[in-house]
């Protein structure tokens, strides 16, 4: 059975900074890319980051290039989003995703296999 759960959401005041993990397992988790997404209320589901299998490769979204870092730790299974600069548009929950089909990282839902429960992160004022 394939899990995937994120940790280290919470409360955060505007130009703080999170650390956002995704541990993995029931997968092979060196043959997916992963990725993050987030949705905020009223909004649709938004790409954030994404990494290759080998970590060699990353993607960002627009609004957050330059202020959130996507890496990954093959031997412990995890993958991390590292949020600086953090703004009250940045409110959401966040979710880690797994995708088996590529090998490079994917911006479109579609193309993730497996999805965490989400954690919750809330930017201040």
């Amino acid at each position: 059975q394939v899990q995937l759960v994120e940790s280290g959401g919470g409360l955060v005041q505007a130009g703080g900074s999170l650390r956002l993990s995704c541990a993995a397992s029931g997968l092979a988790f060196s043959n997916y890319a992963m990725g993050w997404f987030r949705t905020a209320p009223g909004k649709e589901l938004e790409f954030v980051a994404a990494i290759s299998w080998s970590g060699g490769d990353t993607d960002y979204a627009h609004s957050v290039k330059g202020r959130f870092t996507i890496s990954r730790d093959n031997a412990k299974n995890t993958v991390y989003l590292q949020m600086n600069s953090l703004k009250p548009e940045d409110t959401a929950v966040y979710y880690c995703a797994a995708c088996g089909r590529y090998n490079y990282p994917r911006s479109l839902p579609d193309e993730y296999d497996y999805w965490g429960q989400g954690t919750q992160v809330t930017v201040s004022s």
